[in-house]
């Protein structure tokens, strides 16, 4: 089961039913929504936790709480894997979102690599991918640090999204 990952300088650890308002506000936040065709909303954000608790319940792992290493109660977002079925294939989709306030300073990078080091090693079988929207660069630019590449290019929710796997 996974707790926690530390880094150089964030501490990553399993979502709470505590971290829910802030972790759905995140996601449903207009401003980290703006690559999304379809932005999430607070009731449809809820429900997702709900998805992602369950994960945590049934597996051990899931999405984590992101905080600086030397601020740990200030959540700056969230992000990890999550077991996810994609064109007939069980894989562990990487996703992330964090607060504008962070945005520029490498924790998605950071996160991201200590999570896909921690999957690739402990449930080497089942592949990592990230699905990105192609308007999103700045996400596309970390999976592309990460040494993912395109493995295919398909339409999500109407616009058109990269399926990226290392």
């Amino acid at each position: 089961m996974l707790t926690e990952i530390k880094t150089e300088r964030l501490l990553l650890r399993r979502l709470r039913e505590a971290d829910r308002e802030n972790i759905v506000a995140l996601q449903a936040d207009p401003e980290t929504n703006k690559f999304n065709p379809v932005p999430h909303t607070v009731e449809g954000s809820n429900v997702l936790y709900d998805a992602w608790m369950k994960q945590w319940a049934e597996h051990g792992f899931g999405y984590l709480t992101v905080s600086a290493s030397d601020d740990p109660e200030v959540i700056a977002g969230f992000g990890g894997v999550r077991y996810h079925e994609w064109n007939g294939e069980r894989v562990l989709n990487l996703a992330y979102r964090f607060w504008p306030f962070t945005w520029g300073k490498g924790y998605a990078t950071e996160m991201a690599g200590a999570v896909v080091e921690w999957a690739e090693r402990e449930i080497p079988d089942v592949p990592v991918i990230a699905n990105i929207m192609v308007s999103n660069k700045p996400s596309i630019r970390v999976a592309e640090r990460l040494g993912f590449k395109i493995h295919t290019k398909e339409e999500f929710e109407g616009a058109p999204s990269l399926h990226l796997r290392r």
